[in-house]
């Protein structure tokens, strides 16, 4: 059965959607089967995957909205080799009528509970606001991979995330948890980087994950030219970075499930 992961943060430019479709494609690339949603209405992640978000007749917005099975809105083939269900624009769309349907916050997760055996893991790439859209994906999560700049406001936006996930928890989904902390557009030089770095790892610990993604433009470039990182250039820091992270995953969740059989 899939672990289910979003990846969120209600600040924008943090690395989202390079996150999402670079730990996606590395995870894939680890031989495991791997869903990636976009939630977003800009659809970017859908266009670094190789895919048109324009002229893909089925995205989210069918999925959600007009109950669409999952396996016939599923592109199963992407630059990333990993399978997607596109975003778009009508994401937005989404937005509004999710608000006049029943069971909204949950409508993600019982569409993925027909294909999550079909899988090991799925990444959802959230919008940057505490929307309709993330509630539902924060509902579906087993998880949430928090990517952010080692800087001051994106170390105060952290503290507000974390109370909404955890307010989330009370309501939607009790099993909801951190799965990591993932520090992003990372420059050693940066003394303020630096700083806002030990902090995060005096408060939160062992919840930092020890890949840090650098700043780089190779990340930068890879989604003009619709592929992951990995496949634009394997030889740059960006693409061995998230190569290093779904490693760092793989370990973290087998010394997890570990425990959890000794428990």
């Amino acid at each position: 059965m899939a672990k289910i992961i979003a990846i969120a943060n209600q600040k924008g430019g943090v690395g989202k959607t390079t996150t999402s479709v670079n730990v996606a494609a590395s995870m894939a690339a680890t031989k495991r089967k791997v869903l990636l949603i976009d939630l977003d209405p800009q659809g970017n992640a859908t266009t670094a995957s190789g895919v048109s978000k324009h002229d893909t007749e089925l995205t989210c917005y069918d999925l959600l909205v007009e109950d669409t099975p999952t396996k016939d809105v599923i592109i199963t083939e992407t630059s990333g080799k990993y399978h997607l269900i596109a975003g778009n624009s009508d994401n937005t769309a989404a937005e509004v009528k999710l608000m006049e349907l029943f069971a909204r916050e949950v409508r993600l997760r019982n569409a993925l509970e027909t294909v999550r055996d079909e899988y090991d893991y799925i990444f959802i790439d959230c919008p940057p606001s505490l929307s309709q859209l993330t509630v539902n994906a924060l509902a579906a999560a087993d998880s949430v991979i928090v990517p952010m700049q080692c800087e001051y406001y994106a170390l105060e936006g952290l503290t507000e995330l974390m109370g909404t996930i955890e307010k989330l928890a009370s309501v939607v989904n009790k099993d909801l948890c951190i799965e990591g902390i993932l520090r992003t557009m990372y420059d050693p030089r940066n003394r303020l980087a630096n700083d806002v770095s030990e902090q995060l790892k005096r408060h939160f610990g062992q919840q930092v994950y020890r890949t840090v993604i650098p700043r780089n433009v190779r990340l930068a470039e890879a989604p003009s030219y619709g592929t992951p990182a990995m496949y634009y250039d394997k030889s740059s820091t960006g693409a061995k970075a998230y190569l290093a992270l779904a490693g760092e995953i793989l370990r973290r969740n087998k010394n997890n499930q570990k425990i959890s059989q000794t428990a």
